[in-house]
């Protein structure tokens, strides 16, 4: 029998059903009578928006794509320039510090190139004609040069794309280093003679008296072109030597003349504004050899001249030109290190097909929608027609039923809830209120609520006392974990060598960064800061066996490559949790301050020698230890003079975050240091970690915090 809510139920969805049916017949009558119309009128005025807009976008779209990829074009090649700068600055002032001090460096062999070693990096002694090399005087000379050696090979490997590195005496003595000893032998097998001072760099260097770079140039031994930055180096007003290196430049080119596409194109302008690189053949943007190529800042073309001059001083704006190839867009971005311009050209006719196509397309589709809607709209009408009748007596039979299937579970719900009774809280499911719908939810959910209630006393009692549990371990092994890193100071009281001192603030109750020191023999240090990839208690553990590891292996091997390699092996060979650690390993000669090192994918270190302030120091980093089998590092080598110091760091430092997720950053740690550079290394930690604290504020801790600084003070003094 019918009636209370649910007859409220039926009427309720009955009345729905007619009034949906009414109202969505009268739409889709009247939205078929007027969209026919809408239809003509809207696509006038679209192809007119279209019109307007794409020639606007597509303009816009060329503009920031063309002004972006020239612009990175650019800065990717400055990139390679200015790194060449940077080696042959590094190239002058360890020769400025040769040939002031002759006395103060060992005179080290040296030798000219030998085919047999062809593709092995090594420095290689070239004379001009004429030059003798037995005199004394030049052999002398030639071993305090042969100390820079080490240097040009570490620098001739770290760039791809470097040609050489070299140094040139007055006297024609040429010292090159580059993997190609075979290219200097002629046919005869004699080597050939070779005289620096008749090539343009070594003259332009010396004419100018400062870092200088040539014009695009053959290169003497291989005929590939390139490009050489070369520096004078004078010591007491008289020219010593002029070292340099060389870029090959056959990517560059190669880039170029492939950019050729429908329309567009790059090149590249050179400080004279002549074109060095395009894929052109014709034109005033053709590649013609120095002294009969025009400059086109001097070219008839008066908007030309003025974007090719605009583009040697900075980003210019896009720029529609008239060519003699018609109507392009033009826009052009600095090569700031060398004074080059690089140029992105594309034709008007080109850039504006997109926007054609486009407007066609839109056309088209737009006229095969008004056929189809024309031709089906009749079918649709009589089709909705059945449809919502249909719908309709669906909807009534099934407004019986759901209101039957709504009421009877509810009533049965309340009944057993007021039920319920002290002693007997617990309201529990029955077959009645599986209606697989909101019912049955309703019904689970005051059967889980009363089932929790009784629960959730010993719940509590439960979780405070694992807590505390928990609690209880945690703090007993950060106790373990402080115990494992050395935390006795002074470490060694009777070295008066060197002064070091370190820290390790864990971001959770225990840390993955650790720090290690110790004395392989009376007469070496080695030095550890790590930094494993997981937190908290894995981290710790696996800190703890590397740490280990470390120790084991540094106390049978000299090298630090070696001794991470070792590691590496070690660790990589039981990896099952994938995890990996970062690692800076130095090993310093207390007798003479050598420091060896390698750097396993760790942050870069920072030093300061005497009268000097801390610096960034960029070594080459070698792959994370723990992260795959067979890697190998390499070792390089710091001279610290008695008073230089070291600081070592993990990235809990470099990228601690404030409120404003802003990074403390290498440039602040550098100026940080700079502000107690001559204090000793626990004040100089405090001053750090003062600073870190001040910069994060009320930002919770990010990730371990770990420093180590040493102070090297030279020979031990006699008590």
């Amino acid at each position: 029998m019918i009636g209370g809510i649910q007859t409220k139920v039926f009427n309720l969805i009955l009345l729905t059903v007619i009034l949906l049916s009414g109202a969505i017949w009268f739409l889709s009558n009247y939205q078929a009578n007027i969209l026919k119309d809408l239809a003509d009128e809207s696509n006038l005025r679209q192809q007119e928006s279209i019109q307007a807009i794409t020639d606007s976008v597509m303009e816009s779209v060329i503009d920031q794509s063309m002004s972006r990829s020239t612009r990175l074009e650019a800065e990717l090649a400055d990139d390679l320039f200015d790194a060449l700068q940077a080696r042959v600055r590094m190239l002058g002032e360890y020769a400025g510090k040769l040939f002031a001090d002759p006395s103060a460096y060992p005179r080290l062999p040296f030798k000219g190139p030998d085919a047999a070693e062809n593709g092995k990096i090594a420095a290689q002694l070239m004379l001009a004609d004429g030059v003798d090399g037995n005199d004394p005087s030049l052999v002398d000379r030639l071993g305090l040069t042969a100390n820079m050696s080490d240097m040009m090979v570490s620098l001739f490997g770290a760039s791809e794309e470097t040609n050489s590195c070299f140094i040139a005496l007055p006297d024609g003595a040429f010292l090159v280093t580059d993997d190609r000893s075979a290219a200097k032998f002629d046919e005869t097998g004699s080597p050939f003679s070779y005289d620096p001072r008749t090539r343009p760099w070594y003259q332009q260097a010396v004419e100018k008296g400062e870092l200088i770079f040539t014009d695009v140039e053959v290169d003497a031994f291989t005929g590939d072109i390139g490009v050489v930055c070369a520096m004078p180096v004078y010591v007491n007003g008289r020219l010593a030597a002029v070292v340099g290196s060389d870029l090959f430049l056959t990517s560059m080119r190669d880039a170029v003349l492939s950019s050729q596409g429908n329309g567009n194109f790059v090149c590249v302008v050179n400080q004279n504004g002549h074109v060095v690189f395009s894929p052109k053949e014709e034109g005033i943007f053709r590649v013609i050899p120095g002294a009969q190529a025009a400059d086109l800042r001097q070219t008839d073309n008066a908007a030309l001249a003025a974007l090719v001059s605009d583009a040697m001083l900075g980003q210019t704006d896009l720029r529609l030109l008239d060519l003699p190839e018609g109507p392009t867009y033009v826009t052009g971005a600095p090569v700031k290190t060398v004074g080059w311009a690089l140029l992105s050209l594309c034709s008007q006719e080109a850039a504006a097909q997109p926007a054609a196509l486009l407007r066609q397309s839109s056309q088209q589709i737009q006229d095969e929608a008004v056929s189809t809607y024309t031709a089906s709209s009749g079918r649709t009408r009589m089709t909705a027609t059945f449809l919502l009748l249909g719908v309709m007596a669906l909807m009534l039979a099934a407004a019986l039923i759901l209101a039957k299937r709504i009421v009877a579970p509810l009533n049965t719900i309340t009944k057993r809830i007021s039920e319920l009774k002290e002693g007997n809280l617990e309201f529990k499911m029955e077959d009645a209120y599986r209606t697989g719908d909101e019912i049955e939810e309703l019904a689970e959910s005051f059967a889980n609520i009363s089932h929790k209630t009784v629960q959730y006393v010993e719940t509590v009692k439960t979780v405070t006392a694992e807590k505390e549990r928990i609690g209880t371990e945690l703090s007993l092994a950060t106790q373990i974990q402080a115990a494992m890193l050395p935390h006795i100071f002074p470490p060694f009281p009777g070295r008066t060598e060197f002064d070091i001192y370190a820290s390790m603030d864990p971001a959770k109750e225990v840390g993955g960064d650790f720090f290690d020191y110790f004395l392989i023999d009376d007469d070496h240090l080695c030095m550890v800061v790590a930094d494993v990839s997981g937190k908290g208690v894995p981290g710790a553990l696996f800190m703890m066996a590397s740490k280990i590891i470390i120790q084991s292996n540094a106390m049978k091997e000299t090298s630090p490559a070696e001794i991470l390699r070792l590691t590496n092996e070690t660790i990589c060979s039981n990896n099952e949790a994938e995890m990996f650690v970062t690692v800076w390993l130095g090993i310093l000669e207390i007798s003479t301050g050598r420091l060896t090192a390698a750097n396993a994918g760790h942050e870069y270190p920072v030093i300061k020698q005497p009268g000097k302030p801390y610096e960034l120091y960029k070594d080459k980093h070698g792959f994370v230890i723990g992260g795959m089998p067979g890697v190998r590092y390499k070792d390089y080598t710091l001279e610290l003079q008695p008073g230089a110091r070291l600081f070592a760091y993990t990235d809990g430092a470099a990228e601690a975050t404030n409120a404003n997720n802003e990074m403390f950053g290498t440039k602040r740690i550098v100026n940080t240091l700079n502000e107690v550079a001559e204090a000793e290394p626990k004040e100089v930690l405090e001053h750090v970690s003062e600073a870190v604290e001040h910069f994060v504020q009320s930002a919770p801790q990010f990730d371990d915090l770990t420093m180590l600084c040493v102070e090297y003070r030279g020979k031990k003094q006699p008590s």
